[in-house]
């Protein structure tokens, strides 16, 4: 590693196989971000990002990119948590994702939470474009120090738009350094996982969901558009994923 942190880049195009597959013409990854295809189900195809080393470290720059072509279909998951630490090159880290789906691709996004380690300072920029008959499931999920410390630095945005039409723009910063109220009862209250559900169907121009509350500490908001947005805390990681797996089970079952 330099001085001014490691830089790598990892890239994923899907496109119809014409055998009523999925294939991976470009399956392409750097240093920590190595990409391994593995064994998909009917049409889909699957790819983990596997971390061949620590970090991201203050200073390093990584960035994922994944394009889905019309008729193609892509999961994308990751071999074990993301974990940000503390580096010896000063400045925050960075780790910027860009998904694009076009009309009649299907992506989902599923990757392992990302654990914001004391002392650590990321900035994670999730941008997402989605054609208008395409269909998206995203599953961001942020832990806030490992057991028994406190969290690190952690900015999150999350940009999703669906046929050009920005349908959610959110940011959320928490940690030491962050503005005032990210752990208070309008936030996080108290809890230190945190995670976000968006699901993209062209049928729910048809049928809207109906906004409702998920338990005590989650909520299921309609989107402009075919979109839909799940939002919990919960204390720790486990019950994060429970409670957004039983969303994603309602909304795609």
């Amino acid at each position: 590693m330099t001085a001014t942190g490691v830089r790598a880049a990892a890239r994923i195009v899907a496109r119809e196989d014409g055998r009523g597959g999925t294939a991976l013409p470009v399956l392409e990854g750097q240093g920590p971000l190595a990409l391994r295809r593995t064994r998909g189900s009917g049409a889909e195809a699957r790819v983990m990002v596997v971390g061949a080393m620590s970090g991201p470290l203050g200073g390093d720059r990584f960035s994922v990119e994944a394009t889905v072509e019309r008729g193609a279909r892509l999961c994308v998951g990751s071999a074990a948590a993301t974990i940000a630490l503390p580096g010896q090159a000063k400045g925050e880290a960075r780790y910027d994702v860009r998904l694009d789906v076009a009309d009649g691709g299907e992506l989902r996004w599923l990757p392992e939470q990302l654990i914001s380690a004391k002392g650590s300072d990321l900035h994670v920029t999730t941008r997402v474009d989605v054609g208008a008959g395409g269909r998206l499931v995203l599953r961001e999920e942020q832990v806030l120090g490992r057991a028994g410390e406190e969290p690190g630095r952690l900015t999150s945005r999350l940009t999703v738009r669906v046929a050009g039409k920005a349908v959610l723009d959110q940011e959320l910063a928490c940690g030491p350094g962050a503005p005032g109220g990210w752990d208070g009862p309008a936030v996080l209250g108290g809890h230190r996982a945190v995670g976000q559900l968006v699901v993209v169907r062209p049928e729910f121009e048809a049928e809207p969901v109906v906004a409702r509350m998920l338990g005590e500490c989650a909520a299921l908001t309609p989107l402009a558009g075919p979109a839909v947005l799940v939002s919990a805390v919960a204390v720790d990681a486990l019950r994060l994923r429970r409670v957004l797996d039983e969303a994603l089970g309602h909304l795609c079952g």
